[in-house]
């Protein structure tokens, strides 16, 4: 028996060596770390029980029955972080680059279907050079099978991937088709086609980095969610995320032990908004004044920086942020942030995520790149996400809220539940001085005219109480309550309990 738990021993250690010291000591000196070493800072200390070690591929092509190594290129199993429970796969990039086979795929499918059945999000490490060449079509039927395991998953279990090396070609859809994207700079890499394939069929020279490397993705294509210098940071980042998140659809967010009294006011609140309406504030000040201990999770901020989006909690328990950003092209609405924003109110309606919107928006951005990049229908998704979200939806216009934007922005008339205002709100189809000028045409140029019917329109129409005359306000707040009001209207709202009318699934504007 000794003999055979030797045995034993020794096959593990060889399946943990992977591809050889020499591939890992490359790895290393890329600035890497390896499959094994990752799930070890992201998971809880000695939680990881691993699936499928000794797992070969079966392929006989071009000479591949004579090198076989245990795994396969991916480390796939599960563990816990801070306790609470997640499948995860690494792949190895010392075993054949990493690269998609057949047995590697289903090995993927295997924990995700796992993943499913128990009710736990799944972390893909991605490290791969794509799909296996030697196995052909095996290798392509391999990555179909994850990617309907992706689309099975999605709206049930989060996803999250992480993008820790090249992801090319085929590879790059899984990750595309999971709920969070992360990457690391400098050593990680997403593009359907690469450098030399571009030059080839363009005539363009282009280095992998600026093809597809963070800093395109996080800043121009959206396509990452945000980045990390190295592994190190990337995986303490993921651990932070998963914290905010529930396990699985039919949970309710984590409930986390807070320090922070949820009746706390912030006095400095009352002066954050300009008397100037056309100076910027930073509504970043706002969210983490708001939120526990000063915590806010961004989603996305290096793109369409106009809006805000991301994770914080209030009274211990997770809330989704979306937030106009007065800092950036003054808050508009444009293609990006309604894309960007979107997105992030469904993942928190799929999760039972409740969002705290801050308003101040003087509506979407005008121009004919803004029309023919398709304004219309960009910014009809975030209409669609927010009326057809059923979480608990709490909204605070704390300046402008002008013309369609406002409707959009979670307003009472597409089902806000509690929708705030501060005294300085301005909520009217459009600007005092635009709205004279259309209204009382016939006296442009006579500027004390102009100056006297803008004051009256102010009066009358920009008051936040005029809103609340009609009830699409429900209170008239002062800022340095807030804090205090969305805590109150949460804990309200916990049992909240609405429906949408029976569909095989709805059909977004995309």
């Amino acid at each position: 028996m000794k003999e055979i738990l030797h045995r034993l021993e020794q096959k593990r250690a060889e399946a943990r060596l992977g591809g050889g010291q020499k591939r890992i000591d490359t790895q290393h000196a890329r600035g890497k770390l390896t499959a094994r070493e990752r799930l070890e800072l992201l998971l809880d200390e000695g939680s990881f029980e691993e699936f499928d070690m000794f797992v070969e591929h079966r392929a006989t092509e071009f000479g591949m029955q004579e090198t076989k190594i245990p795994g396969d290129g991916v480390v796939t199993g599960w563990g816990t972080i801070n306790g609470r429970l997640t499948y995860v796969y690494s792949q190895d990039f010392t075993v054949f680059g990493g690269s998609l086979s057949e047995t590697h795929a289903k090995k993927i499918c295997k924990i995700m279907e796992m993943a499913m059945n128990v009710g736990a999000p799944v972390i893909g490490l991605n490290d791969s050079g794509g799909a296996r060449i030697q196995e052909g079509v095996d290798s392509l039927g391999g990555y179909a099978d994850v990617f309907l395991k992706n689309v099975l998953a999605s709206g049930v279990i989060p996803q999250i991937s992480v993008i820790m090396g090249p992801c090319a070609g085929g590879a790059v859809y899984s990750p595309a088709m999971t709920d969070f994207i992360f990457m690391v700079r400098d050593t990680s890499y997403m593009f359907v086609t690469g450098p030399d394939v571009v030059k080839t069929v363009t005539q363009e020279e282009v280095t992998q980095e600026d093809l597809g490397g963070a800093t395109p993705h996080t800043q121009k294509s959206s396509v990452a969610d945000g980045a990390f210098d190295n592994d190190v940071e990337a995986l303490a980042g993921i651990r932070r995320l998963f914290d905010f998140l529930p396990l699985s659809n039919k949970e309710q967010p984590p409930v986390r032990p807070v320090f922070d009294e949820p009746d706390r006011l912030e006095m400095s609140l009352d002066t954050l908004v300009p008397s100037n309406p056309n100076k910027p504030y930073d509504m970043l000040e706002l969210i983490t004044k708001v939120a526990d201990e000063g915590d806010f999770f961004e989603i996305q901020k290096d793109f369409a920086k106009n809006i805000i989006t991301g994770f914080a909690r209030i009274e211990g328990s997770t809330v989704g942020v979306v937030a106009n950003q007065p800092m950036v092209l003054a808050g508009c609405l444009d293609t990006n942030s309604s894309r960007k924003a979107a997105r992030f109110v469904r993942f928190c309606d799929c999760f039972n995520i409740p969002l705290v919107t801050f308003v101040d928006v003087p509506g979407f951005l005008p121009g004919t790149s803004q029309e023919h990049g398709g304004i219309i229908k960009h910014g009809a998704k975030l209409l669609f996400a927010y009326a057809e979200a059923t979480v608990p939806k709490l909204t605070v216009i704390t300046r402008k809220a002008f013309g369609g934007a406002y409707d959009v922005m979670s307003s009472k008339h597409i089902r806000g539940d509690v929708n705030y205002a501060w005294p300085s709100a301005q909520i009217a189809v459009m600007g005092a001085k635009g709205a004279v000028e259309i209204i009382y045409r016939s006296e442009i140029g006579d500027e004390d005219a102009i100056a006297k019917r803008t004051q009256e329109y102010e009066d009358r129409f920009l008051s936040p109480f005029v809103a609340a005359q009609r009830g699409y306000i429900d209170e008239v707040i002062m800022p340095h309550s807030t804090r205090r009001r969305l805590a109150r209207a949460l804990a309200m709202l916990a049992t909240k309990d609405q429906s949408i009318p029976w569909k095989k699934h709805d059909n977004i504007p995309l």
